[in-house]
């Protein structure tokens, strides 16, 4: 039997969250335990492609073309920096997209259409949503097997949860039934914030079993890395961030893959323990 990519989208209508460093550095750590990945930019900033030191503007065509010109995602594929990871680019055109697909034949299935013939070429194919629920986001999680939800630790960004959670529900029983929660990951984690431990307390108790173990915390040198062209764990493998999300990845293949990698991923406690320190060396 031909084994196909599991298609994640990370998607949340709230802007900040950390979609795109979390799919750039998922997409990372996956391609570092061996895995094929393919990195989809949806967003019209375009800024996945700069995390991974790849600019979009070098670039003759990309996921635009693809939703509206319906051009083979083959095309517009090119290969990263890490061994393993490709990237399709996004550019601001993206953003003409929505208007473009109003009147378009089949406007929700674009993307999953294009996705067929390549996905037996990868292991994940991750998705970088834009902060909207519009056409662009309706394409992803129409071609995605899951969304993951990347939930920033305060209180508003819980009030964006239901929203989402809505419109995923609404997805799944009119356009894509196979849509499943991959599950919410908590970002931007302060330890020394007591609303931080509220909100991950109150998720983990709406959410039972969905919230991944693993926590991001805020860290500098995830906010640094791309700048530098680079996912966290290539520009500082040693630090609170790159550690937090190489323990996400490797949760989240031990979902579908028994465990392969070579680095023992710390536990939550101890990264916990460990991220005061780690933060203020670097």
């Amino acid at each position: 039997m031909t084994i196909v990519a599991r298609v994640i989208a990370i998607s949340n209508q709230k802007g900040g969250v950390g979609k795109t460093t979390t799919a750039v550095n998922l997409a990372c750590c996956l391609a570092q335990s061996q895995k094929k990945v393919l990195l989809i930019d949806m967003d019209p900033q375009a800024n996945a492609g700069s995390g991974l030191g790849i600019y979009p503007q070098n670039f003759e065509h990309s996921i635009y073309q693809v939703l509206v010109e319906e051009k083979p995602m083959q095309d517009i594929i090119v290969e990263s920096q890490i061994p393993l990871l490709h990237f399709a680019p996004a550019r601001q055109d993206l953003a003409g997209a929505e208007l473009e697909l109003v009147s378009a034949f089949g406007r929700e299935t674009r993307l999953k259409e294009a996705l067929e013939p390549i996905r037996p070429n990868y292991d994940f194919i991750i998705i970088d949503t834009p902060p909207t629920l519009g056409l662009v986001t309706v394409n992803a999680l129409t071609a995605a097997d899951s969304v993951l939800i990347p939930l920033q630790s305060e209180y508003y960004a819980m009030e964006g949860l239901s929203q989402l959670v809505k419109t995923t529900s609404l997805i799944k029983k009119r356009l894509n039934p196979k849509l499943e929660r991959e599950g919410i990951l908590l970002t931007m984690f302060d330890r020394r914030n007591n609303l931080s431990s509220q909100v991950e307390q109150e998720i983990r108790s709406h959410f039972p079993n969905e919230v991944f173990a693993a926590v991001i915390p805020r860290n500098v040198r995830l906010s640094e890395a791309p700048s530098h062209g680079k996912p966290a764990l290539i520009y500082d493998r040693s630090s609170a961030g790159s550690q937090a999300y190489w323990e996400f990845s490797q949760e989240l293949l031990a979902k579908y893959f028994k465990p392969t990698a070579t680095e023992k991923p710390k536990t939550s406690r101890s990264r916990r323990k460990s991220e005061a320190a780690a933060d203020s060396a670097h």
